[in-house]
Order: C-alpha cells, then structure tokens, then sequence
C-alpha cells in the first residue's frame, strides 16, 4: 500500500493543497492515524491528520491559504493546528513528544490501528507497532503500557473504535482501561462529550455501552445513570432502573432503524429522524429518561413508585449537560423528551375512559413543538424495554394507535387553527372586553385557540361571543355557556 493507492479515497482538492504546500515548504509530510486506518478498511476518510517535519502550526496556516480553507489554532502547546476547507479537515501537528522520526511519533500514539502512517512523497506503509495485522484481526490494542496514562481520553476513545467499527479490545488493553477509567475526570467535558457523541452515533452503540457499563466506565461519565443499579421497579419492569435504562438505548436504537415496524403512520417519524442529531439526542434521552427515579423512590402502601421521575430527570440532566458542555439547543431538547416522556402513557390511560379530545391534543403539540415524534419514537423504545408479569397487555399497539389519533387530529383540526390569522388578537381583546394590558391577555388568547380546535365553525362573530363567556366564567367561576 502506497499514497499513490489511496488518492481515489483522498477528498477533492486536498491532496493537490498539501502537496503544494510541502513543496512550499520543504517539509516532510505523513498522513498518520485514523485516515490510513480507514484507507485500509476501504472507507473514505473525509477528516484528514498529518504529521509533518518542523512546526504543524505554521505548515497549518499555509495549507489554509493554498487550499482556500479557515485556519484554526487547536493547541499552540502541542504544535496543532486544524484546516477547514470546502469538502475536507485536516488536523496537522509536528511529531509528538520530541520525537524526531514519524516511527518515534506512532509509538506514542493510542492504539495500534491508529499508529499507521503514509508518506506523501511515496513509499510503504509506516506500520512499527503492528497495527496492519491487528486491523485484520479487528482487534484493538493498546501501542505500549502508559498510553492511558498520558491521556485517559484514550479509554472513552477505544470504546468509540468498538461501536464504530465492530472492533474487540485484547485482554491487556481492556484491562489498562479498567485501571485507568477512573482518570476519566481529569479530561475536560467538552472533550468527553465530543467522544461519546462519536461513539452514540454509530448504528449500533448499546453494545458498547452496556460493555462500558460492565467495565465500570459508563459510570464514571453519568454516576447519576449508576445510581439506578439495583434499584427494584414495579412488575410491568424486568429490570432494574439501570438496566432498563441501558435495554431502552438498545430498543431505541431497533426503532430508529425501522420506524414502520412499530408505528403505522411511519413517515412523520422518518422526516424527524432524517433531520441532523435528532437521531442522536433521541439515543441519549433514551439512556437517561429514568435517570431521576434514584431520588424520588419510594415505598407506598407496599408499591414501589417513583412519583416525579420525570421532571427530577431533566432536572439531572441538564446539570449532566452543563457538565458535558453541551449546546442550549442540545441540551434543552433531551431535557424536553426527559420530561415529558411519560406524557404518551398517561393519554393512552386516559384514552380507556375517553376519546383524546382535540384540546389535549393542541396542548401536547404545543407542548412538543417540533419534537413530538420523537416523543413518541422515546415512548415505543421505553414501551419495548418493559417485559415484565404486570405489563399491560398491547401497550406497543396502543402507542402506535395513539400516535395515529394524534397526527389524524393534528391535520384535521389544529394545524388549520395554527395556520390561520387568529380570529382576535390583543388589542381586539382590550378594545372589545375592556381589559388593559398583562398576562390575562394571553391567557385568553391561547384558550381561545383552544376553543377554536374544539369548535372548527367559530368565526369571528362566535369569538367575540365566546370571549364574553370566557370571562364570565373567569370572573364568576360558573359554568359559561357555548362558544355561539
């Protein structure tokens, strides 16, 4: 295997910009690491790391300039510097650790597999610590003992090479990373996060993450998620809280793959899922929607119960991201689902005694926004994760069924009503009622929408009459009479 092999795999333009700014600059440059791992996995490496001979900050700086790209410094310290160009990355550092040759360097580096270099003027794979027959084998191994000492990131990451590539840690490696998952707190958050979004991302990570969890890992990231182990459920559970919060991971993870084996009304579910990280924060809300019931268990008249768990749990969770250093955005959508997660539940109990009626069906829309289906897609996963004696019977269809109603609902009633210019707005409410400024204003705005659902005839005629009982009801406390 030479680079003149790999060129095909290389992004357009990349390899013409870094070849031009060797030339430029007289220095040697390798391509090293995860790009040379993938090239050898036939995969396509879109996220490029050099090694070069002489500073990675300057040579860094002129490949931005040569290939059009935004120079960014990542670690003066470390000699790292990062290009972003249209179509490819590249993270480009001198050798590590005062090495003076690219083999020096890849002895220093993670894992085997990763410790594999290409020169760009030509010639073999650079491969000193085996790492080619350990790709073959799909095993990860660590290059010398003290790989984790240096950076205990290097123990959340081998996890990360399993999910992603289906790879199983030799014995001595798992072992190392055993010993050094502890360390895991010196790492800063943003660090943690970015590699266990990583390994969340691929397809199929619960099993990982319950390896994790074996190992005492997962732990060390959500100590709060650990406090759920051992901790008995009702009899609808099979599991324990913790237990059931890593088979929930798993089932969501069956459900994202294939919406319409669980839901008839699937393509509301895929738009969602087709949207960017959706698929990834419903993953971590799966794993930690239970998270709140450590503290809020308790033994009743013999029942266990865990009265709520939900808001304890986005509660929890967002002191979780802020630890993580996650976006507001991210953040406020997990603590969404989290939050709200039991919602489905309670509306199918509700839904044996009587038909969803269209006012509770704009309150949760409103409530969810954009995210009711992954409500719903967090429901059928929690659903599924529950095998209890004392599960009810059909629950998966009754959720598929209530999401059906919902969306039936939704067209046919409350998205015309949200669409439309409202019937009255503010100033036509003080003007016609009388009322001056402040929050019973929207009050009545948003139960007039509500009205609206419940009656689709209204026009504004039957508003102006239905404000009048509004507020004779609010006033007085009686019944009212009909929106006409």
């Amino acid at each position: 295997m030479n680079i003149d092999g790999c060129r095909p795999l290389l992004p357009a333009g990349a390899f013409e910009a870094i070849e031009r700014t060797a030339r430029r600059l007289g220095a040697r440059v390798y391509f090293a690491g995860g790009e040379v791992r993938d090239w050898l996995l036939g995969r396509q490496a879109l996220d490029l790391d050099l090694t070069v001979s002489g500073g990675g900050l300057d040579f860094a700086r002129h490949l931005a300039a040569v290939g059009g790209g935004t120079f960014v410094p990542l670690s003066p310290a470390e000699d790292l510097g990062r290009v972003a160009a249209k179509g490819w990355e590249a993270d480009v550092s001198g050798f590590r650790g005062g090495a003076v040759t690219i083999e020096e360097d890849l002895w220093l580096r993670d894992f085997t597999v990763n410790a594999l270099a290409l020169a760009l003027d030509g010639g073999g794979l650079i491969d000193p610590t085996g790492g080619c027959r350990d790709l073959r084998r799909k095993r990860l191994r660590m290059v010398r003992d003290g790989a984790f000492a240096d950076d205990p990131l290097r123990v959340l990451r081998g996890w990360r090479f399993c999910a992603q590539l289906g790879f199983h840690i030799e014995e001595r490696t798992l072992a190392a990373m055993r010993l050094h998952g502890a360390d895991l707190r010196r790492c800063a958050g943003e660090r943690l996060r970015m590699e266990f979004d990583k390994l969340m991302a691929a397809p199929a990570a619960a099993e990982t993450v319950a390896a994790m969890a074996g190992l005492g890992t997962l732990g060390r990231l959500f100590p709060e998620l650990e406090r759920g182990a051992g901790l008995a459920q009702p009899s609808s559970h099979h599991l324990d809280v913790f237990g059931h919060c890593l088979e929930t991971l798993r089932r969501m993870e069956e459900v994202i793959a294939a919406p319409g084996r669980f839901f008839s009304e699937a393509e509301p579910l895929r738009a969602y899922l087709a949207l960017e990280r959706h698929a990834l924060l419903l993953k971590y809300a799966a794993l930690l929607h239970d998270v709140g019931k450590p503290a809020v268990f308790a033994k009743r008249h013999g029942r266990l119960t865990f009265y709520g768990h939900d808001n304890e749990g986005a509660r929890l969770f967002s002191a979780i991201a802020a630890r993580l250093a996650w976006s507001r955005k991210d953040t406020d959508t997990v603590a969404l689902l989290i939050k709200q997660h039991m919602r489905p539940f309670h509306l199918n109990n509700a839904g044996k005694k009587a038909a969803l009626s269209a006012k509770a069906c704009l309150k949760l829309t409103k409530d969810l926004g954009d995210h009711l289906p992954g409500l719903f897609l967090l429901a059928m996963a929690d659903s599924l994760a529950g095998r209890g004696p004392g599960k009810p019977a059909g629950m998966e269809a009754d959720i598929d069924r209530l999401f059906s109603d919902v969306m039936a609902i939704y067209r046919d009633r409350v998205e015309p009503v949200l669409k439309a210019p409202p019937l009255l707005n503010g100033h036509d409410i003080m003007r016609i009622y009388g009322l001056r400024p402040g929050p019973a204003i929207g009050r009545m705005l948003r139960a007039l929408q509500a009205a609206q659902v419940e009656w689709p005839g209204m026009d504004r005629k039957g508003a102006v009459a239905w404000g009048w009982g509004y507020l004779e009801r609010d006033c007085h406390g009686g019944p009212g009479r009909g929106p006409f």
